[in-house]
């Protein structure tokens, strides 16, 4: 962005090359390309700027007065509806450039997430895992992409906040974790400890699975610990997010 001097550049059609380049950013294929993602509303987008996202182009709705000390595209209510996934189109739309990601030998609280397919529930824990200062996330599997447009509004600008890592293979998963205990969260067996009598190592890596499925055989075998959420026999299980607010705020 330049400084000092600030561009306003008026967009009113919804067939524009740059609305229609940036209405494609919210399939997972060009934002894996472009390697930019949406910030759908004022405060994501402020919550991008304190942070220090990259804001690659912005849209604001014409008259709007909003965002005055940047370059960006006034526009209508139409551009905006068509550059967003929103049931009604927000008053601002942002296009970010990933958060840059390092791994470090330094995490110590690590939350894992097996094949999760929902983004709302993705967004939540992610905001979840900031909330109890959890060091690093991990999508383990086939998890749903974290750029989407629904996992970014749920995680309410915590999304950059904490790194997250997608690993595809167990090989890489052993490597990284073999100095951490591994928790697996699982149903009550003879093999499991209540949450409320578990003390967590220095260094924890806690997984979580579907709620369909949980847990893979593999991830149960790679656990070194199993931990149980002790509830009502009238209740056969919780929430995944809900799930992993009550073990996080546990083991904080």
């Amino acid at each position: 962005m330049a400084k000092g001097i600030y561009n306003t550049m008026k967009i009113t059609s919804v067939n524009n090359d740059l609305v229609k380049e940036t209405a494609k950013l919210q399939q997972r294929k060009y934002r894996d390309e472009a390697g930019m993602f949406l910030l759908e509303g004022v405060k994501c987008i402020e919550e991008a700027l304190e942070y220090g996202l990259e804001i690659v182009n912005l849209f604001v709705q014409e008259d709007s007065g909003l965002f005055p000390d940047m370059d960006k595209n006034e526009t209508t209510e139409a551009v905006l509806s068509k550059i967003s996934t929103t049931t009604t189109p927000p008053k601002a739309v942002g296009v970010a450039r990933f958060p840059k990601r390092e791994w470090s030998e330094d995490f110590k609280r690590v939350v894992l997430l097996e094949d999760i397919k929902d983004a709302g529930n993705l967004g939540t824990i992610l905001r979840t895992a900031c909330a109890f200062n959890f060091d690093a996330v991990v999508l383990y599997g086939e998890t749903v992409d974290l750029f989407n447009p629904k996992c970014v509004r749920a995680s309410v600008g915590n999304l950059w906040k904490i790194p997250v890592f997608e690993i595809k293979e167990f090989a890489e998963l052993e490597s990284k974790f073999k100095a951490f205990e591994r928790a697996a969260t699982l149903p009550k067996a003879s093999n499991t400890v209540w949450l409320r009598d578990y003390a967590p190592a220095d260094r924890v890596l806690v997984m979580f699975g579907t709620e369909s499925s949980g847990l893979s055989d593999g991830l149960k075998d790679f656990a070194t610990k199993n931990v149980t959420i002790e509830m009502s026999d009238k209740v056969e299980s919780l929430n995944l997010s809900i799930s992993v607010g009550v073990i996080l705020w546990k083991l904080s």
